[in-house]
């Protein structure tokens, strides 16, 4: 088969699917699931309980989170008691390991972070526990205090995701 030919079946089989899939409805990867009878949201600032204490990860990653939020649903972000959901947890783990050792020394080196979060659903008087755990490379000849700067943005991004898919993704 000629390239041109291929490449024009590659495109209408890329077209067919773009088409098709918004209906089938199956898998939306981007788009959080919430019953639409929730209206409010209220975050309460992370606390932190792990062994090593950053003092900067729990505002920033409150804010994290409740800024996805924002962008990402359409919750009103509230401070009353009554919210729809109120969202509370604690940094549970931030601990550094030897992750790689090569010529009988270390090579890279990984961060552990963990949240534990608790999730009450005031519309329908249910609570829910979850753990989220991520892990971050970073190279054996940094300590943490070197490596945490230009870990930051990696561990406020992807933490912020991993608890929003946690508790608002059907998948």
């Amino acid at each position: 088969m000629k390239l041109a030919n291929k490449i024009l079946l590659f495109s209408f089989i890329a077209g067919c699917f773009l088409i098709a899939a918004p209906a089938c409805k199956i898998y939306r990867f981007n788009d959080a699931v919430i019953d639409p009878r929730f209206k409010t949201i209220k975050v309460l600032p992370f606390l932190n309980q792990a062994r090593y204490v950053n003092p900067q990860l729990t505002p920033r990653l409150t804010d994290a989170f409740l800024q996805k939020v924002v962008r990402q649903t359409k919750l009103t972000r509230t401070n009353n008691e009554d919210a729809h959901y109120v969202i509370s947890g604690y940094i549970s783990q931030y601990d550094p390991s030897t992750a790689g050792v090569s010529a009988q020394q270390a090579s890279i080196n990984r961060l552990t972070v963990g949240v534990h979060l608790v999730v009450r659903n005031t519309l329908d008087n249910k609570t829910d526990e979850y753990d989220v755990t991520r892990n971050f490379d970073f190279p054996a000849s940094q300590t943490l205090q070197q490596a945490e700067p230009g870990l930051m943005d990696d561990i406020l991004r992807n933490m912020s995701d991993e608890i929003f898919n946690r508790i608002f993704s059907n998948w």
